[in-house]
């Protein structure tokens, strides 16, 4: 084939793509739809309400929950046990990953204490900080941090190895003081890698506050899961954990991707 027929089939197949791509908002829409229809084909396959009710069964039930239920509650309180433990678990591991990655003696020290917190199980956690602190809110948002600083700390130790020695050196030439040094050099280059920590520690974080209010606390959606799993409640077990899920996508829909694609900008990831 020619070169310029080549080039106009080029041109031609980009043009039908234009023409049929899509904006990321209407996609994400179109694949949660495919994912709900997924999920009725999968009901009508089965065709036991009692074992796997469909999306026509559980929807009004979840909106009934929310407007006469104690939905609203338990969905608060379970919020800001992740708001808890989301801020000490970032706080504290990026210090340490930080600290670990532009200190060699310090990460040869500690890397040992890392990989067994890092394997350490959650459930192991959660119960010895409900024996040793007691069934209260403290020990239920020290024992979901305790299994996420690992991981932050890992991920930020990789970004703090990643940083850029020639702009060190650069900010050394022209004098740039340690406040400068922190603005215009440490953080642009560690906000990718927290963006990413971030969006991975919140889908941990309010996993492992389900399983801590599942096993030991009196209110939040764990609590109501674990109160109509008693009940063999599959419908009611499937809003409550719906409502959660739904919350967190328009938490990572409308604050996390943004703040990942503005923290990726400046070197055009």
């Amino acid at each position: 084939m020619p070169l310029a027929d080549t080039g106009h089939a080029g041109a031609a197949r980009g043009a039908a793509n234009a023409a049929f791509a899509l904006p990321p908002w209407a996609i994400r829409a179109v694949s949660l739809a495919g994912l709900a229809l997924f999920w009725w084909a999968l009901s009508l396959i089965k065709a036991d309400p009692m074992v796997l009710p469909g999306p026509q069964i559980v929807l009004p039930r979840l909106l009934e929950e929310a407007q006469h239920g104690p939905l609203w509650q338990h969905l608060g309180i379970t919020l800001w046990r992740v708001v808890q433990a989301f801020t000490l678990a970032m706080s504290l591991g990026l210090v340490l990953g930080v600290l670990m990655g532009l200190l060699p003696a310090l990460n040869r020290w500690l890397d040992p204490w890392l990989v067994f917190f890092l394997n350490l199980p959650a459930l192991v956690v959660i119960v010895l900080c409900f024996l040793w602190i007691g069934l209260n809110e403290v020990a239920a948002v020290v024992a979901v941090a305790i299994n996420k600083i690992p991981l932050v700390t890992a991920m930020m130790r990789e970004g703090a190895r990643a940083l850029s020695g020639q702009l060190s050196d650069m900010a050394q030439v022209f004098g740039m003081s340690r406040m400068a040094r922190l603005r215009h050099i440490l953080l642009p280059q560690l906000a990718p890698h927290l963006a990413s920590t971030a969006r991975s520690g919140l889908s941990l974080i309010w996993k492992i506050v389900l399983v801590v209010e599942f096993l030991g606390r009196g209110q939040g959606i764990g609590f109501r899961i674990h109160l109509h799993f008693q009940m063999f409640d599959v419908t009611m077990v499937m809003v409550y954990a719906l409502s959660f899920i739904a919350v967190m996508l328009l938490i990572e829909t409308l604050i996390l991707q943004p703040i990942e694609a503005r923290a990726r900008r400046w070197r055009g990831a």
